[in-house]
């Protein structure tokens, strides 16, 4: 067997998707997972996140405040999500099936997809108008194709071209932001910006509340890029995946906060921040969204790779399937054209309320999380019978109820906190005038409810059970890679 074909490849393109890569294969630096993280929450979407408090009346100084805040805590959640990828081998999402059963994590899966392709849509228009004003050349329409020809190239050679990219891209975002963030601290800031005792707890904890789950968002896919790392990376993994993704979030949601406080009701996304580069210096406006434009599709490709391999562990609940190199084509496929066709028929109004709906979406993977990770660190302690995960009747059967009643009553007691623009207010929101704190609602109640309905569990003899099948894991993981 050729070094290619160890490592998971096949003509170039990655063929492993939803199975376990056997410890033969296990390469990469655990350093290289903290540039990816970094460059994929250094972009244009990201900074938007960070005007929530502008918007609603906070001052600057408080804004900044509660995106550091819910930056931390959210990326909390997303690194020890990580974390679980060297230790299990395993793509993300699949990782649920012990929570949820085999045909019962079918239940995140549809919603995990359904934002992947969704996420998509924005990445792809928004890369398209940023690169169309930083060329002047051909229409937004024409790089909404390029953008996603492009990032399905890179889905497609997968794991590694993925890290590649994200790696080199790292030393561009990072000199675009030196020289954005120089040009923003130029810009005249209202009177009382930073005033501390200009205090509204409204739109801090909306603020709060949305960078934190905004961070949590990646957690569907996060250890996806982790997985083929060896098993004693877990700690460093979590390291370099949350001081990576935590500063490259901080840094543009600050971004995000300065210059819409400067611009105020003036503000435009593609349109404030290149005639923020330019007071820098002539063209800089160009260059700087050409480089933002680069950052989002390497985010398209991301969602295109996890998409598919979401779209195939849902396939794999209903029929069997065996995980080939075919399969990832026909998947980042389909993904990749409903993305670009959807973008292409976007309205404005239709992406004003499609942003509420994802919004919506996201809430759908707050009591997932906490569900999840109690599973891991707390319950199993890490310790899974992993052949047992894609077998039907394995052990960890095809209802996993702890899981479900823990994750449906942690979303259903969160639904009086939910806060989704035009879409739907609770009526708990609705009395905070708007404040969205629905994350700190349904994490302590799903992962609690989980653990006491999980204590009779027996993990040891699901430990025993692993260590017998360990030898036959890995040969049928080499064996999937045989012709």
């Amino acid at each position: 067997m050729s070094a290619t074909t160890d490592k998971g490849s096949g003509r170039g393109l990655e063929i492993r998707s939803i199975d376990y890569v056997p410890l033969n294969e296990r390469h990469g630096k655990v350093s290289h997972i903290g540039p990816l993280w970094f460059v994929s929450n250094a972009q244009i979407a990201t900074l938007a996140v960070g005007l929530i408090s502008i918007t609603t009346g906070g001052n600057l100084i408080w804004s900044l405040l509660a995106i550091a805040i819910g930056v931390l805590v959210g990326t909390l959640f997303m690194a020890a999500h990580s974390s679980q990828g060297p230790q299990l081998g395993l793509p993300q999402m699949i990782q649920s099936r012990p929570q949820f059963g085999y045909i019962g994590a079918l239940l995140v899966w549809l919603f995990a997809y359904l934002q992947y392709a969704g996420f998509n849509i924005f990445n792809t228009i928004l890369a398209g108008q940023a690169i169309s004003e930083s060329v002047n050349f051909g229409s937004q329409n024409l790089w909404f194709w390029v953008v996603t020809i492009v990032a399905v190239v890179i889905a497609l050679f997968g794991y590694d071209l993925i890290h590649a990219f994200e790696r080199y891209l790292t030393y561009l975002t990072i000199i675009m932001l030196a020289l954005l963030t120089i040009a923003a601290v130029k810009l005249a800031i209202p009177a009382g910006a930073y005033n501390l005792a200009d205090f509204h707890m409204v739109p801090f904890l909306g603020q709060l509340g949305v960078a934190a789950g905004y961070q949590i968002s990646w957690a569907i896919y996060v250890s996806d890029y982790s997985r083929y790392l060896p098993p004693a990376s877990g700690r460093g993994t979590f390291r370099w995946t949350f001081w990576g993704s935590a500063l490259g979030g901080i840094w543009v949601m600050f971004l995000g906060a300065y210059i819409g406080a400067a611009a105020g009701e003036n503000f435009e996304t593609i349109g404030s921040i290149k005639s923020t580069a330019d007071q820098l210096f002539g063209g800089f406006g160009g260059i700087a969204l050409f480089v933002a434009a680069l950052g989002l599709l390497s985010v398209t490709a991301l969602n295109m790779y996890g998409g598919s391999l979401t779209l195939i562990s849902s396939i794999d609940s209903v029929r069997q399937i065996r995980p080939t190199l075919r399969l990832r084509i026909i998947t980042i496929s389909v993904t990749a054209l409903i993305s670009v066709v959807l973008a292409n028929l976007a309205s404005a109004d239709f992406l004003a309320n499609f942003n509420d709906f994802l919004l919506l979406v996201l809430y759908f993977f707050i009591p997932w999380t906490a569900v999840n990770l109690t599973d891991y660190f707390i319950v199993r302690k890490g310790h899974y019978a992993i052949a047992e995960i894609f077998k039907p009747d394995g052990i960890y059967g095809r209802w996993g109820w702890p899981g479900i009643i823990s994750y449906l009553v942690g979303f259903v007691v969160m639904i009086p906190f939910f806060s989704a623009g035009k879409l739907f207010v609770g009526f708990i929101a609705h009395a905070l005038d708007g404040a969205d704190i629905s994350l700190f609602i349904g994490l302590p109640v799903s992962a609690g409810l989980y653990w006491l309905m999980t204590r009779r569990i027996d993990v040891e003899g699901e430990t025993r059970m692993a260590k017998e099948e360990a030898d036959a894991l890995e040969a049928a993981a080499h064996e999937h890679l045989l012709p």
